[in-house]
């Protein structure tokens, strides 16, 4: 049996039934139609407030457009409707916030949108929508750095495989791995913070001149000096909403748009760059990370034995869609005249989804990460699995020193080849090279391969001429017992992690 889903009337509202990225986070209450509605509200409120400010309009008028400018008082799937008429939602809001405050009182009808463009409010409302939606956003990623730096310490000295393209490379630590994701994630945090705070209003009039306002102004036609009522305006119009004054309006000039969506893009992918390397290391057959099991979380519908990495695979999603949302918000930038049709109206959609991916990605990245599993034993398994040739940048300086790096080079390729095809450590391998190939550094069986010898014209870092030859295989056994151990290969990298751990979290954008 089927059911009727068409829904005239709007009773059935989306809930983010296809976006479990977002659905339930805080970034899902400030970005909803009805936080929108609210935002568009609170704009056009403080606008009066502000011309009461300024002279322009009655001290009581400002109180009573603010005291009906509340969102339960107006129905949103009817604003929505009738926005079709103009193609936004600006006009159907004024007509029933100009009736709302001519219900309280009539004589104060009259300063709702007084001189001002509909764009001047709807970007201004998307405006707030952003700000009220970054700090979340922002104390999410603060949350998740302090996480992170935690994990770092905690596993400052524990070795991994490091990887490059897809295969082991050389051992590196998790402490390292950790820290560089605390540094995207606070590299997100300071672009996320620095655009919250150059978020401007926008006030223009109906093409950006102010003119409109001029004419509303209690010195009408003798604006000298610095007083100039539409300067005053702005000013006091941002300072109402806790917003930036904009040295121009932009309603073609779209700076703030394209920063804000350039923002979001680069935290997404921040953010899936950690979610991508869990996802990897959490795989069964590597199973070096594991995310929290929850009650009902990450099973399958078929196979019951599945714990799925959810949050990671939410996070990599974010990471995938908000670039391409912040594409259409940079194609917008291209904007005719004084103010556009069609690439502002572009804007509005693509901008609410990627503030509530971004909030959803910030959101289960620091769950993820708290909740966090590490096995530093398999970690270590893993990194005996390829015989030791994560060693072989080590062994190569070693055996350099003694026989020369290109022929160093050469006998650990050899080797390497044998390990993998043999499965025997790399040891065994190399000795089995020398000792069959290369009996004594400086002789050679075969003419078309170069002795392990000195080097006649050494390269830097190599022997000098002339220095004796040396059984490599000899050699081989002789070796240090730590220059096998990947332990004792990581170079910098506890110190690196020490000093990335330094850098200080941005300021808290309360």
């Amino acid at each position: 049996m089927t059911s009727d889903t068409t829904d005239p009337q709007g009773a059935y509202p989306d809930h983010g039934l296809l976006a479990p990225a977002w659905a339930g986070v805080p970034a899902e209450a400030t970005t909803g139609d009805r936080a929108v509605l609210q935002a568009l509200l609170d704009a056009e409120a403080a606008l009066t407030r502000a011309q009461c400010v300024t002279g322009q309009a009655p001290s009581a008028a400002g109180r009573t457009v603010t005291e009906a400018a509340r969102a339960d008082r107006f129905e949103v799937r009817s604003l929505a409707l009738r926005a079709r008429g103009g193609g936004n939602p600006v006009i159907p809001l004024v007509a029933d916030l100009t009736r709302a405050v001519a219900d309280l009182v009539p004589e104060h009808a009259e300063y709702v949108h007084r001189g001002a463009t509909s764009q001047d409010i709807l970007d201004t409302a998307l405006v707030l929508v952003a700000a009220r939606t970054l700090r979340p956003i922002v104390l999410d990623l603060r949350r998740t750095a302090d996480a992170l730096a935690r994990l770092a310490r905690a596993h400052r000295d524990t070795p991994m495989a490091g990887r490059t393209l897809t295969q082991h490379a050389v051992p590196i630590t998790l402490g390292l791995k950790a820290a560089g994701w605390r540094s995207l994630v606070l590299d997100a945090a300071d672009r996320l913070t620095r655009v919250r705070a150059s978020l401007p209003v926008q006030l223009g009039g109906a093409a950006g001149t102010l003119a409109a306002f001029h004419a509303y102004a209690p010195d009408a036609g003798n604006e000298q000096g610095g007083n100039d009522p539409g300067l005053a305006l702005i000013t006091a119009y941002a300072a109402e909403l806790g917003l930036v004054a904009p040295a121009l309006p932009w309603h073609t000039l779209r700076t703030p748009i394209a920063d804000l969506g350039g923002a979001l893009a680069f935290a997404t992918g921040a953010l899936g760059k950690i979610a991508a390397d869990v996802l990897v290391l959490s795989r069964t057959d590597i199973a070096e990370v594991a995310e929290v099991a929850e009650s009902g979380g990450g099973g399958s519908s078929a196979m019951p034995h599945k714990h799925n990495p959810v949050r990671a695979t939410l996070i990599a999603s974010t990471a995938r869609q908000v670039p391409a949302l912040a594409a259409i918000l940079f194609g917008s930038l291209v904007a005719e005249d004084e103010r556009p049709a069609g690439a502002w109206h572009a804007e509005w959609e693509p901008l609410r989804t990627a503030l509530r991916l971004t909030g959803g990605a910030a959101h289960h990245t620091h769950e993820l990460i708290a909740g966090l599993r590490v096995f530093p034993d398999r970690m270590r398994l893993n990194l005996e699995q390829t015989g030791g040739q994560l060693l072989s940048e080590r062994l190569n300086a070693h055996l350099g020193t003694v026989i020369g790096r290109e022929a160093a080079r050469e006998l650990l390729e050899r080797a390497s080849r044998r390990t993998a095809r043999d499965g025997v450590p790399l040891l065994d391998a190399l000795r089995h090279e020398a000792g069959a190939e290369h009996p004594r550094a400086g002789s050679s069986s075969d003419p078309a391969r170069p002795a392990l010898r000195a080097e006649q014209h050494p390269s830097p870092g190599e022997p000098p001429p002339g220095r004796s030859l040396v059984p490599v295989r000899l050699m081989l056994d002789a070796l240090p017992p730590d220059l096998t151990d990947p332990s004792g290969h990581l170079g910098s990298a506890a110190p690196l992690t020490d000093r990335a751990l330094e850098r200080r979290l941005p300021q808290d954008p309360s």
